[in-house]
């Protein structure tokens, strides 16, 4: 059973290297490249291979054992 993780953004989206990298599971966006070109990234239940990919709150991206649930951080508006 994989671990289950969530990350809050604040805007629309979030390039998924750069969740990644925001998220903690890569130090730097290099590593979150080669990370995704080697199809090692799933995100809702596909393998992605698009570092720029736009993940948007309620996307699932997937990673190893983990699963991250992407979700928009309420900001009191």
């Amino acid at each position: 059973m994989p671990k289950k993780e969530t990350v809050k953004i604040s805007g629309d989206f979030i390039k998924l290297d750069s969740l990644l990298k925001f998220a903690g599971f890569t130090d730097t966006g290099g590593i979150a490249k080669e990370v995704v070109q080697a199809g090692k990234i799933k995100v809702n239940g596909e393998v992605c291979t698009q570092r720029g990919k736009k993940i948007r709150p309620g996307d699932a991206v997937g990673i190893d054992e983990l699963d991250v649930l992407v979700t928009v951080e309420n900001d009191g508006n």
